[in-house]
């Protein structure tokens, strides 16, 4: 049986340095394709485009991700900038907000990973927490803390027992989005996954990274998802 087609969005930066270049470029850790493909799927990479294209290529697709990366513009959730959000990157925030909207109404199935969360709870109406304390303890380096499922939602039934997970974050979910529930959370209180009920389709998603780690549970369910459509 041919695997699934996973999309994944991409950064868009300004000045990535390979060899004797340094060029604008569309890129991706290599942890999101290659945990897609240990989870048995195929990766595509969706760099940032025209909004308009959006269901186009979700069209393609057997199920989407969208990554982690810089904070969301406080503007698209009602909100003022804080000193401490970090600089826009409008031209991510418009694709991965059609691309959401997109997975949505055609129900692929959806991940959002730590951004790609926060994203997505923005794109339901919900707001964000400008800055948190404790979920990015040193600039650059990934940290880990446990996150606990809640139990009846589709997170606890992939992960059933509290686990250590990769993050790095420094906002997080406030007021949740139309139709999300929380389905884990940290010892803090933050919540660390969101979900729509399965009447929705398949939708969820974690606050860490998964990329960063080896337990491929959650793509893996993902993955599966998309090749039961």
């Amino acid at each position: 049986m041919a695997r699934p087609l996973i999309g994944v969005s991409t950064y868009l930066e300004a000045g990535a340095r390979w060899g004797v270049w340094e060029l604008e470029a569309a890129l991706l850790p290599v942890g999101y394709p290659r945990l897609v493909q240990r989870a048995g799927g195929l990766a595509a990479m969706l760099p940032p485009d025209d909004p308009e294209r959006a269901v186009e290529a979700v069209a393609r697709l057997d199920g989407l991700v969208i990554s982690g990366g810089p904070d969301v513009e406080p503007v698209r959730y009602g909100a003022e900038r804080e000193p401490r959000t970090g600089p826009p990157a409008p031209e991510r925030d418009a694709w991965e907000l059609a691309l959401i909207e997109a997975a949505l109404a055609s129900r692929i199935p959806l991940l959002g990973i730590c951004r790609g969360m926060q994203l997505l709870n923005v794109a339901l109406g919900g707001t964000l927490v400008q800055h948190v304390d404790g979920h990015a303890e040193v600039v650059g380096v990934f940290g880990g803390h446990p996150v606990k499922p809640v139990p009846g939602t589709r997170y606890a039934g992939i992960v059933p027992e509290e686990t250590s997970v990769p993050t790095y974050h420094h906002q997080a979910v406030d007021r949740l989005g139309t139709g999300l529930v929380p389905s884990a959370y940290a010892a803090d209180g933050t919540v660390e996954a969101v979900e729509l009920s399965s009447g929705e389709g398949w939708v969820l998603g974690v606050q860490w990274h998964p990329e960063m780690g080896e337990d491929e549970r959650v793509m893996r369910a993902l993955v599966e998802a998309a090749a039961a459509r």
